[in-house]
């Protein structure tokens, strides 16, 4: 019999990999890559503006991911980078990056309701509210260790 942990662990990575592929081949139609599609999601709900260092909390990515991948929004053409200490800049949304970052999220949200295709709005309020749960439990985990209930 497959332990709750194996399961939990294959469907998460599954949902992953799905993501990813889904990321990757949208992304590709417009002539970007994949992991654009997070952070232009990201940088268009900051509508105000966002600098790397919250960036890299908001899609949970290290400091060289973000700046790397920054670097190639810019060089795009859809990202702005405010003048001033890279990392505290203020990073927007070109009109271009915009005109993206609206199709990238149209699609996320076709993925996301084509995914939950056959959930009633209750189990997927109940779905979300435990997924949520878990995670926060998973974060503390990972930062304070796994209690000692071995006996």
């Amino acid at each position: 019999m497959i332990s709750r942990y194996e399961q939990f662990a294959a469907l998460i990575s599954g949902i992953e990999r799905g993501i990813q592929r889904i990321e990757r081949d949208e992304m590709e139609k417009l002539g970007y890559k994949g992991a654009y599609a997070q952070y232009l999601a990201a940088l268009r709900r900051c509508e105000g503006g966002v600098t790397a260092a919250r960036l890299c909390e908001i899609c949970d990515r290290d400091k060289a991911a973000v700046s790397r991948m920054v670097g190639e929004l810019e060089q795009k053409g859809l990202v702005n980078r405010e003048s001033g200490a890279s990392y505290r800049a203020c990073l927007t949304l070109t009109e271009k990056g915009r005109t993206v970052a609206e199709l990238v999220c149209r699609k996320a949200q076709a993925a996301v309701d084509a995914g939950g295709a056959g959930l009633t709005e209750e189990e997927r309020r109940i779905y979300f509210t435990a997924l949520e749960r878990i995670a926060g439990n998973i974060e503390s985990i990972s930062r304070e260790g796994l209690p000692d209930n071995e006996e």
